[in-house]
């Protein structure tokens, strides 16, 4: 059948134009309703235009136009009514509009795809424009679609995005578009980049809320963004606000909406961007923070997770094959931020150690980040020196969270760390961490002071919480007050600085307890310590101090008989400064002479009105593990006894102690009845020297000596060579 060409083309653009105006009219009923309105505000709002859309500005080229395919809402309205319609530019420009409408007219528009190629949309625009408008532009100077990959325009590809409340949509649209596209054109994916260095905050919320899984369209537009350093830059903050507020971040964007965005959302984000071939370089910048969210992530027990999220999780893990618990996801991600690190040894070595297994557990979570600290420092990674800042921030703040595995990692590398700028907001940290109720917070700020009181710098800073280690002197941990004990050292040690009145008798009432301990650290230290009180203490409390060393007199005395030689050797030189304290020239003497039992004699011989407090400060050693302490507090109570003659009620208690007690050695059994036989013998009454008892026990005495001298006399005599 034979046609006729023109009559073909001539229906063909009848058809053409039917459909033009129906959707012309269309559009300009709705573009109609707004020109009045916003043609007077176009100017002053351009000029209010974000400053960070100044990279985003079109060249008034027209071959740049040409190339990028979208509208510049920062040109100045007389440029841009050259390359675009006018009223398209009003309608982008109005910002008092609903975005709902504008929305929904979005989705129209990108839902649809052009059903006749050879229509040209440019050529369409500018038709509608003159039936419509004046001062159009020239058709040939507006841009054409490309030949490969012809998406529908719309107003954001057409003008570019305006105003912030149109960016959610943008972005709703443009992942919807990908989702119905096998490949993305290089158009669309440039508008995404455009709209994301403008707008980070929104398009990261935004798409984490319309594809919080990460699907295939989302994962193209994530790696788009992640191939750009400068969007990357802009992105990745906003990622870690998302991934600090656990379980959900809380936020509302451009267009008002406030529906939460899952945490874990931002996490599989990173992991998508750590499993590109090529790993962005800007990554390094924020690995340290987001490092410290992955762990903080760990930290956190399922039961604080939504039921939302959970099923959310499920779904990923189902469909990717991933670890099915969402920490082991965390674990996952954190392997593969330090392999992109090149900290494969730190991976490895906390494999070997079973680190990451003890990193999910919520009990050994912070031994494992302290593990992890170690590992990095023996690794010679600098990791850990760009992690410590963050963690010091995050201590920081006025309601901390996850403190205990910051304060494990931090003690850790302490002493590599240049502490000068955050000396003193550190030091109100470990303050307020040693009135914590958990025993592991007090022992990390204790290991994290013990590292910083060895610094000068440090030393007047640490000095400062002395009343608060004091304190812990108290306590029954004997790792906790030896770690006290040892800054309390440090603080003092070497320095000309003399010690209080009150924090020395403070210090001389807590050490006491502390002669005895079972821990030779604590032994070794408070007997140290004391010493010190001794030397440094200021002249006008030195008489205070007195009555606190005369009763440390005793339990330094057995002390000095301990089998450990440095608990000995230290208790005598603590003796020695107490003897000259005292100014008792006599005990200094047999101190250095180390006359031990003339050393006891002589206490209770001048200072008889302390033997019974002496008797009662010597029973508790009478139960110590050591044999050589228990024969000292024997012979020191059959000593002390004799002062006691006639109180028997006193001599009695302290018989039942002495019997009650079971003697490993037959040595000491003996030593013990022979001291129940001199308190017994004491505890008689005296009898008077008047009395004929008396005198016939002082007949009965002197007759044993005169024949005990006459047998004598008589030894020498039959054996010269061998004298009595």
């Amino acid at each position: 059948m034979n046609t006729d060409p023109r009559r073909d083309q001539t229906q063909q653009q009848d058809r053409a134009r039917g459909r033009f105006r129906r959707a012309a009219q269309a559009f300009l009923k709705f573009v109609g309703i707004r020109r009045k309105r916003t043609t007077t505000r176009l100017t002053k709002a351009t000029a209010q235009t974000d400053l960070r859309l100044t990279e985003l500005e079109m060249k008034p080229d027209v071959s740049t136009a040409l190339t990028d395919g979208t509208g510049n809402c920062d040109t100045p309205p007389i440029v841009h009514t050259a390359e675009s319609d006018p009223a398209l530019t009003d309608d982008t420009t109005d910002t008092d509009t609903a975005s709902i409408d504008r929305a929904a007219i979005c989705d129209v528009a990108l839902s649809e795809e052009p059903t006749n190629s050879d229509i040209s949309l440019p050529d369409l625009t500018v038709e509608a424009d003159t039936a419509t408008t004046e001062g159009i532009a020239d058709p040939d100077l507006m841009p054409r679609e490309s030949v490969n990959y012809a998406p529908t325009p719309d107003l954001f590809e057409e003008n570019g995005v305006s105003s912030p409340k149109q960016v959610p949509a943008f972005v709703r649209n443009m992942h919807q578009r990908l989702t119905g596209n096998g490949s993305p054109g290089e158009e669309l994916l440039t508008a995404v980049l455009r709209v994301t260095k403008a707008y980070p905050a929104d398009v990261v919320v935004t798409l984490l809320r319309c594809a919080p899984s990460c699907d295939r369209a989302a994962a193209s537009m994530w790696r788009t963004i992640a191939s750009s350093g400068m969007a990357l830059k802009k992105v990745l903050p906003e990622l870690l606000c998302v991934m600090e507020d656990w379980p959900l971040h809380s936020t509302s964007t451009s267009d008002g909406d406030n529906t939460p965005v899952f945490a874990l959302a931002a996490t599989i984000v990173v992991w998508e961007i750590l499993q590109m071939s090529q790993c962005p370089e800007q990554l390094q910048n924020y690995s340290p923070l987001l490092l410290v969210d992955l762990l903080f992530q760990v930290f956190t027990s399922k039961e604080q997770m939504p039921e939302e999220v959970d099923t959310f999780w499920k779904g990923y893990w189902e469909q990717h094959g991933l670890p099915t618990d969402f920490k082991r996801f965390a674990v996952l991600t954190i392997k593969a931020l330090l392999c992109h690190l090149e900290c494969e040894d730190v991976v490895v070595s906390m494999e070997r150690k079973r680190g990451w297994d003890t990193l999910i557990n919520a009990d050994s979570h912070h031994y494992a980040v302290g593990l992890l600290a170690r590992e990095m420092r023996r690794a010679s990674s600098p990791l850990y020196s760009w992690i410590a800042p963050c963690l010091l921030e995050l201590l920081s703040r006025e309601k901390p969270r996850w403190e205990l595995p910051a304060m494990a990692f931090l003690v850790e590398v302490l002493d590599c760390l240049d502490m000068t700028e955050w000396s003193d907001s550190f030091l109100e940290i470990l303050a307020r961490q040693l009135r914590s109720e958990c025993p592991e917070m007090r022992r990390l700020a204790l290991r994290g002071l013990v590292v910083l009181s060895k610094d000068p710098v440090m030393a007047d800073g640490v000095r400062t919480l002395t009343q608060s280690l004091m304190d812990i002197l108290w306590d029954e941990d004997s790792e906790l007050i030896g770690m006290a004990l040892s800054i309390i050292i440090n603080e003092v040690q070497n320095r000309a600085i003399l010690i209080s009145t009150p924090t020395a008798l403070q210090l001389a009432e807590v050490l006491q307890p502390l002669f005895g301990y079972d821990n030779i650290c604590v032994q070794l230290l408070s007997i140290h310590l004391f010493r010190k009180v001794m030397e440094l203490g200021v002249d006008e409390g030195k008489q205070h101090l007195k009555t606190h060393v005369i009763q440390s007199l005793l339990p330094l005395f057995f002390c000095w008989h301990d089998e450990n030689q440095h608990v000995a050797e230290a208790s005598w030189k603590a003796l020695l400064r107490a003897a000259w304290l005292l100014k008792r020239r006599d005990l200094a003497e047999l101190l250095e002479t180390e006359q031990p039992w003339r050393f006891s004699e002589c206490l209770l011989e001048k200072d008889k009105s302390r033997v019974a407090e002496y008797l009662c400060q010597a029973l508790p050693y009478l139960e110590s593990p050591q044999e050589p302490v228990r024969e000292a507090a024997l012979r020191f109570i059959g000593i002390a006894g004799r002062y006691l003659r006639g109180q028997q009620a006193e001599l009695q208690i302290i018989i039942g102690v002495i019997e009650g007690i079971t003697h490993d050695s037959a040595a000491m059994e003996c030593l013990a009845d022979q001291t129940q036989k001199i308190l017994m013998t004491v505890q008689r009454p005296q009898a008077s020297a008047h009395s004929s008892s008396w005198k016939i026990i002082s007949r009965v005495c002197k007759i044993g000596r005169l024949l005990c001298g006459a047998a004598v006399g008589c030894l020498r005599r039959t054996d010269p060579g061998n004298p009595a």
